[in-house]
């Protein structure tokens, strides 16, 4: 009887190694300044002098998927969940005035197929390629026994980095204004309940999108929209006191986040129209609007709190490099998030 090996308990270094050599290439493309060495190594250097800093911050932010990795798996479409993870990480990362230098990725799956997490990986550089944000790294983790049926799991890991002083929020004030930067859709929050509402509809992901076109899993499956260097732009032609990813908690839990003690925000619902997917959700599933508001970022991505008299011309800029600005209304006295109107 010959003696067991790895790879009859279910583990493949080769193809693990495989991976690597294919990933190689994409992560080649997102090197940037301070990146000093590629894939392989059991850690990553960056040097923030080549990076241009001299008296830095370092900043880190983790994040993942969530659920919508459920619909990705069951329909095939794995190729824009690596830019939602990278996303997911880095828009957190400017919301605090730093900039994304370098990203790692954990790939846990129960046995790797080397193509379908290339794919995966390839989305991940390309969502670094867009932030700016070297691949330096990530760990791939074959564990049989504890996924099942092509199962996997995505968690991100980006560290970035400001000059000291320069920080958010900062400055923030009554009166300031705030513009709500246009999402691409239902982005990585809430995938628990769009899965619920697409079951209560009694819609399966090949059907056709009532509010799209393509089919219902493929339209939910469009990636976060990457806010880095649009924002990091504003941040540097002055004006900008904060800034507020709109995730999981909406607008009602995370604009809260980045005001001080004392001051709330007061937003006009009528400012902006609830784009087509929400619009369905909210009916097939009969979702109220407060559920509505802090469950899903309903439209709106990124919240941009800015000097009043800076806001005419930091939404100018923001349009120039393709963000849909809308003036949600204006910090207040109080506290918490105030509604007027309703979501149309």
């Amino acid at each position: 009887m010959s003696g067991l090996t790895y790879a009859q308990a279910g583990v493949d270094i080769d193809a693990g190694n495989a991976l690597v050599e294919r990933i190689k290439p994409f992560a080649r493309r997102t090197e940037r300044p301070g990146t000093m060495a590629g894939l392989g190594g059991f850690g990553a250097l960056f040097d923030l002098k080549a990076a241009g800093y001299s008296d830095p911050i370092l900043v880190a932010a983790t994040d993942g998927v969530g659920t919508k990795l459920r619909i990705a798996i069951e329909t095939g479409h794995l190729d824009g969940v690596g830019i939602d993870l990278v996303a997911m990480c880095v828009n957190d990362l400017v919301c605090q005035g730093a900039e994304p230098l370098l990203f790692l990725d954990y790939f846990a799956t129960g046995k790797l197929e080397v193509a379908e997490a290339a794919r995966v990986i390839a989305g991940i550089a390309a969502g670094c390629e867009q932030s700016g944000c070297a691949l330096v790294g990530g760990e791939t983790a074959e564990m049989p026994g504890m996924y099942h049926g092509g199962d996997f799991d995505l968690a991100g890991f980006a560290v970035g980095a400001m000059e000291r002083g320069t920080d958010l929020p900062q400055g923030v004030v009554a009166g300031d204004v705030l513009l709500g930067l246009a999402s691409d859709g239902v982005h990585s929050n809430g995938f628990s309940l769009v899965r619920r509402v697409a079951e209560v509809a009694g819609l399966s992901w090949s059907d056709r999108a009532p509010f799209a076109d393509g089919s219902l899993g493929e339209a939910l499956l469009t990636p976060t929209r990457l806010y880095v260097k649009p924002v990091l732009s504003a941040i540097r032609a002055g004006g900008v006191h904060a800034l507020a990813h709109i995730t999981g908690g909406g607008l009602t839990e995370n604009l809260p986040r980045v005001l001080p003690e004392g001051l709330g925000a007061e937003i006009d619902l009528g400012a902006w129209t609830l784009p087509p997917v929400f619009a369905w959700m909210r009916q097939a599933g009969g979702i109220a609007e407060a559920e509505m508001l802090k469950t899903f970022n309903s439209g709106i991505g990124m919240v941009a709190v800015v000097a009043a008299d800076r806001a005419e011309a930091l939404a100018a800029q923001l349009r120039e490099a393709g963000e849909t600005v809308t003036r949600l209304g204006a910090v207040t006295e109080g506290q918490g998030v105030s509604y007027r109107g309703n979501l149309a």
